[in-house]
C-alpha cells in the first residue's frame, strides 16, 4: 500500500469521524477550528503524494475545500460527508497497472 492510499484511509476516516453531528461539531469548536487547518495540510500532503503516485486526488482536493468552508454549520457537515465518502472510496480501490509497452505493431 502505497503511503498516499494510506492518508487516504487516516483523512478519510477522520472526515467521517467530523461529519457526526454533534461529535464533528463538538472536536471542531473544541479545538478552536485548529482541527480544521490540521485537516487542510493532511489533505495537501495527500494530493501531493497521490498526484506523485499517479492516483486519483479528487477527494484531497475537496478536502481541501471542505477544511476552507466546514465552519458554515450545515454546508461543514455535508461536506464533511462527501470528503470522507470519496476518500475511502479512492483509497479502497485497486491501483491501475500501467503497461510500459506498445502494443501497436506496425
Amino acid at each position: 500500500m502505497t503511503s498516499s492510499r494510506a492518508l487516504k484511509w487516516i483523512t478519510g476516516s477522520f472526515e467521517i469521524l467530523l461529519a457526526i453531528p454533534i461529535l464533528g461539531a463538538a472536536i471542531v469548536i473544541g479545538s478552536w477550528y485548529t482541527v480544521l487547518g490540521l485537516t487542510f495540510i493532511l489533505h495537501a500532503v495527500t494530493l501531493v503524494l497521490s498526484a506523485k503516485n499517479k492516483e486519483p486526488f479528487y477527494g484531497s482536493v475537496l478536502g481541501i475545500v471542505t477544511s476552507a468552508l466546514a465552519w458554515i454549520p450545515f454546508l461543514g457537515w455535508i461536506l464533511h460527508l462527501i470528503t470522507g465518502i470519496l476518500l475511502m472510496v479512492t483509497a479502497a480501490q485497486k491501483p491501475r497497472q500501467v503497461s510500459n509497452h506498445n502494443t501497436y505493431q506496425a
